[in-house]
């Protein structure tokens, strides 16, 4: 297919018309050299990964060319506003870190653990250390809101940053459909909407540094892609080293399965940045999928493929923006 418009228009096409644009079109290399073609290789998995995990995906995905310009690969319902789930944790992260590059808050801070305040589920770990009341800093609270996604830490987050607050920061950043959803206690919010385009625009501009303080960026970063972070959807079938050039961030409840994130170069530059959010009727049963959120449900098996696909899509190439180096990761046995 001549362009990647061309290439990711048929995204919302369905039936035998479709089938067999797919089935006539010709393979791109796994490892482009250039970022045209790297687009065009993203597209073209993108498409397979869909179509067999079926649902109703709004996605937009860029790779940028070596002036730092960066154009889509997939854009698909980007525009459409959809339930952010955890994704919205970057979003309440920024607003936390916003807050303290204006000197109103500390990464040292602490904030009160009581057992009001533990949600009983089974995602996070303040629920399982069962030793309440305790005090943890700001930092511990951001560090477990983006790794493990710990929803108890959202709450902490909202002792600091009540969400009338929280909503006014993203609004004053340009972000006016990425909001949470206020409920009768103010430091108390649902994660609530986003759209593929906003998500993605956020993660541009964090990277560029249009967001926060360069400390404060290098801060979300280093916990987005360390390894405790997310590794089910697109790090799945990446290697360590390969993990920390992704930062990424899942977000799921009831039948939607999102993930957003950022790929680096060899040489730490944001080479492609992802913004994927789906729901719906997938591949298999539906009451089973509802309640999978590992690789075994359609939409996070696909993530995981295209992720796979994506990173070698940008092996060789690279861009001008400004680096972002990871830790280097380190083994260590106890002691």
């Amino acid at each position: 297919m001549g362009t990647v418009a061309a290439a990711t228009a048929v995204l919302g096409s369905n039936g035998a018309a479709a089938q067999a644009q797919e089935d006539a079109e010709v393979e791109i290399e796994r490892f482009p050299t250039t970022a045209e073609r790297s687009r065009k290789r993203v597209a073209q998995v993108y498409r397979r990964q869909v179509r067999k995990a079926r649902g109703t995906w709004s996605s937009f995905i860029t790779v940028a060319d070596l002036d730092g310009n960066t154009k889509s690969a997939v854009d698909e319902d980007a525009d459409k506003v959809v339930e952010a789930y955890s994704v919205n944790k970057i979003a309440v992260a920024v607003a936390v870190m916003d807050k303290v590059d204006r000197g109103l808050i500390k990464l040292t801070d602490q904030v009160d653990v009581t057992e009001a305040i533990v949600i009983q589920d089974t995602d996070g770990i303040f629920a399982l250390d069962g030793a309440y009341p305790s005090k943890v800093t700001v930092g511990h609270a951001l560090a477990n809101l983006l790794t493990v996604s710990d929803n108890t830490a959202v709450r902490l987050c909202g002792l600091v940053v009540p969400a009338l607050e929280l909503n006014q920061i993203l609004r004053d950043k340009g972000f006016v459909h990425t909001q949470v959803v206020p409920v009768a206690n103010p430091n108390r919010f649902f994660l609530g909407t986003t759209t593929a385009r906003e998500m993605h625009t956020l993660l541009a501009k964090l990277v560029d540094g249009q967001l926060l303080s360069a400390a404060s960026t290098a801060y979300l970063l280093n916990i987005l892609r360390a390894t405790a972070s997310f590794t089910d959807g697109v790090r799945l079938n990446l290697t360590t080293n390969e993990r920390l050039r992704v930062a990424t961030k899942a977000g799921w409840f009831e039948d939607g399965r999102n993930e957003a994130g950022i790929m680096f170069s060899e040489d730490n530059r944001a080479i492609l940045i992802y913004s994927m959010f789906a729901s719906g009727a997938f591949a298999g049963d539906k009451a089973q999928n509802d309640q999978d959120f590992s690789t075994t449900h359609p939409a996070v098996a696909a993530r995981a493929e295209l992720g796979r696909s994506m990173f070698d899509a940008v092996i060789k190439i690279t861009t001008t923006k400004p680096k972002h180096r990871a830790k280097v990761y380190r083994f260590f046995n106890g002691g």
